[in-house]
């Protein structure tokens, strides 16, 4: 079965998504080392690169199964940050957006009726959901120890594989 051109056209604006999540993740290490804060710059390089290599994934399946990928040009992102808090409540909005793209993605492929598209989408959808966990969990560690703590927050997201 060939995804079809809605479908096809969602790849796309979702391939297109995860590279501006990338730079946005990028944007914010650039953040954190300039504020001294290389553990939480590390964690967003390791997020940077995951999202890249979520849009790598999205193009080689629609390519896969003869959908038509035309790599777009990707926005600016925000280049100014708060504190490590406004961040990372950035961070928890951004990944429940993308979980909306994600779960528009299946609704596309279920009316199309191409179960192997929804079995490969959610894949995504249970990373999503992994995903908005560790945002908030982070964002409540901020907020919960508070500034004085970053150092401990910081040597900790420095950890991340």
């Amino acid at each position: 079965m060939l995804l079809s051109t809605k479908l096809s056209e969602a790849f796309n604006a979702q391939v297109n998504a995860e590279m501006w999540s990338s730079n946005l993740y990028l944007s914010m290490a650039v953040y954190f080392k300039k504020e001294g804060l290389n553990g939480f710059a590390h964690w967003m390089e390791k997020q940077a690169g995951e999202e890249l290599t979520h849009a790598h994934q999205l193009i080689n399946y629609c390519i896969d199964r003869g959908g038509d990928i035309v790599i777009g040009q990707v926005n600016v992102v925000p280049t100014a940050w708060g504190s490590p808090v406004e961040v990372f409540e950035h961070v928890y909005k951004h990944e429940q957006h993308v979980s909306e793209l994600i779960d528009n993605m299946v609704n596309i492929a279920e009316e199309d009726k191409d179960h192997a598209s929804r079995d490969f989408l959610f894949g995504f959808v249970r990373e999503q959901v992994e995903e908005e966990s560790t945002a908030k969990g982070i964002l409540d560690d901020l907020k919960n120890y508070g500034d004085h703590h970053y150092g401990i927050i910081d040597h900790k997201l420095g950890k991340r594989e």
